[in-house]
């Protein structure tokens, strides 16, 4: 068994709501434990098949401890190919129209999914933009030309509306990638594309491709050398906390909520080691 360490810093006394945990075809998420903190209630999104955890801090620090174990089974989540109408999975219509012109074109099946692959690559920069592409719009825009700056979230839901709309199995996978250079650490949160096709799953990476400068995005779990972890997948979340509805794009990195207002970022470090760590002592209440 191994272990995902996640640490998380508080700006505030405010409940945190991180994700319990998925599962892909390399590895599950069979548990979830909390140091320096006690879990209020566990929130369901029936849609999607992922529950949240609420969780009170008890100082400035709360770790969550994921126990990994190797998914045996072989096989992505059902739910997260699910098609589900949202403003961050609909596609417009002329990136609809777009995207199956270019699938057909290639002559469809995996040719079809590498064109868009490709198409979708060409069309983005990578980078942290202060106004996401999709700011504002109730469907993802069709990009027709020229370069989009934005990071791994934004190139990777134009990918799969782009996919989905021209009648691909898509999913997009949201956790933790450890470089190799850093040796099992890292601070942030990454997404992926997994596709799925006449039984012939896919792992795509266009923001390594990008970033890394490794040359035209090609099937690959991890095109740059290290490690990943899926906590969660699909986007369009929809909790239900204590009476309120909490609609969020996707929960990957934990967020602090509120009494009132938009959910909190917070800061965090992120560790995987080889071997799962004691476990710690549960809070009473959990």
């Amino acid at each position: 068994m191994r272990a995902l360490d996640v640490a998380v810093q508080t700006k505030t006394r405010d409940p945190i709501l991180a994700p319990v945990g998925t599962f892909t075809s390399q590895v599950k998420v069979a548990d979830l434990r909390v140091t320096g903190g006690r879990i209020l209630s566990v929130a369901i999104d029936a849609d999607v098949e992922l529950s949240a955890a609420l969780i009170e801090p008890v100082g400035s620090s709360v770790t969550l401890h994921y126990d990994l174990i190797e998914n045996q089974g072989g096989h992505y989540p059902e739910a997260s190919f699910r098609v589900r109408d949202t403003p961050h999975t609909r596609a417009a219509n002329d990136l609809a129209c777009a995207s199956r012109d270019i699938a057909l074109t290639a002559g469809g099946g995996r040719a079809g999914i590498e064109a868009l692959i490709a198409e979708a690559e060409a069309r983005f920069s990578y980078g942290h933009p202060e106004k996401r592409f999709t700011d504002e719009k109730d469907a993802v825009p069709y990009l027709s030309c020229g370069l989009t700056e934005g990071p791994c979230v934004d190139i990777n839901t134009y990918l799969v509306a782009s996919l989905r709309s021209a009648g691909y199995d898509a999913a997009y996978f949201y956790g933790y990638f450890f470089p190799k250079e850093r040796d099992g650490m890292t601070d942030d949160g990454h997404c992926w594309v997994v596709t799925r096709n006449s039984d012939e799953i896919l792992e795509w990476d266009i923001a390594h491709h990008i970033k890394a400068g490794l040359g035209p995005t090609r099937a690959s779990l991890n095109p740059r050398p290290g490690e990943r972890v899926a906590v969660t997948h699909s986007m369009g979340h929809r909790y239900n906390i204590a009476g309120r509805q909490i609609d969020i794009k996707i929960l990957g990195e934990p967020l602090q909520i509120p009494a009132s207002g938009q959910p909190i970022d917070v800061s965090l470090t992120a560790h995987l080691s080889r071997v799962a760590p004691k476990q710690p002592r549960k809070i009473e209440g959990e």
